[in-house]
């Protein structure tokens, strides 16, 4: 059930651009594995080359170098119409004179499937998105949740060997997106098909895809589960770019067993080391803001308890920010809702470094 896809080092070049003499990489060797029935997620900002490896994948675009495998067919050469991919863009790109029914059934018309079958298939797509009722209706006639549920349907009615998924939530409001979240995922699963999607969106990554491969500049960076990118980030890019997240530099003092004790300025804590690094050494060391707890008057000194001033607080609802200084160097932590015992401080503040544990980070 579903389709490995395998991308073996994929190159996108483009002539320069104006103001350049240099040629532009949009994807720079690219190599990496879906497996079957995936929901994988391709992230990054924009133009990091994200959307252009899919619609590689597509077919839309020829790679200059660099192959494309369905499990161990080489569709690089492939026209488009004929890899059996599905595809939901971000605008619908439903066909306005057309019923509901009339879109959902469009691509199985163009394979000339037979009446009875494309119609169970139409009923069984249309369900599954929870569009039955609104089938006789036109695009126009829908809101954007309910026309991105009849795009969806459409992709999935001619049992796709792969579903591409181009940004398909950026032009509907917070909510209907949270909401379309689980509905995507759910139905890539009830299909057993392999999905690609790209977004610019975290927390959309985080909250829907088995595994994430954060692109920049063209470049691969770093594949993992949504929970390995949050809690051991590679480098600061994968850092900053899942979450929040302090960046400090920081010396290595010693090193034990799968984490070292570093030195920021006279702050002394220990840290995840995700490779080999040895004492003296000078690397980047990241902590999430939420990571930073208080520690409550007259509790025993913890021997990495550090001393922070609040400098500025900001209420965010469901969470605070607040930036802090410990010394010379400026953090940011977060916490729950008002944070009574942090408001009610003069300022001045004894800290722990709580879960999860700061990370040692490799060179960009």
């Amino acid at each position: 059930m579903g389709t490995r896809i395998r991308i073996d080092n994929v190159s996108k070049i483009y002539p320069p651009q104006p103001g350049s003499s240099e040629p532009f990489a949009a994807v720079d060797r690219a190599s990496l594995q879906v497996e079957p029935g995936e929901l994988f997620f391709l992230l990054g900002p924009s133009g990091c080359g994200k959307t252009t490896l899919l619609r590689m994948i597509s077919g839309f675009i020829q790679p200059t170098s660099g192959r494309i495998y369905f499990n161990d067919a080489d569709i690089t050469d492939v026209p488009a119409q004929r890899r059996n991919t599905g595809m939901v863009f971000q605008s619908y790109a439903l066909w306005p004179h057309m019923t509901v029914e009339a879109n959902v059934r469009f691509g199985l018309d163009v394979r000339k499937t037979p009446a009875g079958e494309a119609a169970r298939r139409v009923a069984d797509a249309l369900r599954s998105v929870q569009m039955t009722d609104l089938a006789a209706r036109k695009p126009t006639q829908l809101s954007g949740g309910q026309q991105q549920r009849v795009a969806l349907a459409r992709a999935v009615v001619v049992n796709p060997d792969v579903l591409l998924l181009d940004e398909p939530l950026s032009n509907l409001d917070a909510r209907l997106r949270i909401e379309l979240r689980s509905e995507i995922r759910r139905l890539c699963k009830a299909f057993g098909i392999t999905g690609l999607y790209v977004t610019h969106d975290q927390k959309e990554a985080l909250s829907m895809a088995d595994r994430i491969a954060i692109f920049n500049r063209g470049r691969l960076i770093q594949v993992d589960t949504p929970e390995s990118l949050y809690m051991r980030p590679r480098s600061a890019f994968a850092a900053s770019f899942i979450g929040e997240a302090n960046i400090l530099d920081a010396t290595v003092l010693t090193v034990g067993d799968g984490d070292a004790t570093v030195a920021v300025g006279d702050w002394r804590f220990q840290a995840v080391r995700p490779g080999p690094v040895t004492p003296n050494q000078r690397v980047r060391v990241a902590i999430r803001p939420e990571s930073i707890r208080t520690q409550a008057p007259g509790s025993p000194q913890s021997d990495q308890a550090f001393a922070a001033t609040i400098t500025d607080r900001v209420f965010l609802g469901d969470h605070t920010l607040w930036t802090l200084a410990v010394g010379q160097i400026e953090i940011k932590a977060i916490t729950l809702g008002p944070a009574q015992v942090w408001s009610a401080s003069s300022g001045a503040l004894s800290l722990t470094l709580g879960y999860p544990p700061p990370v040692i980070l490799a060179d960009d």
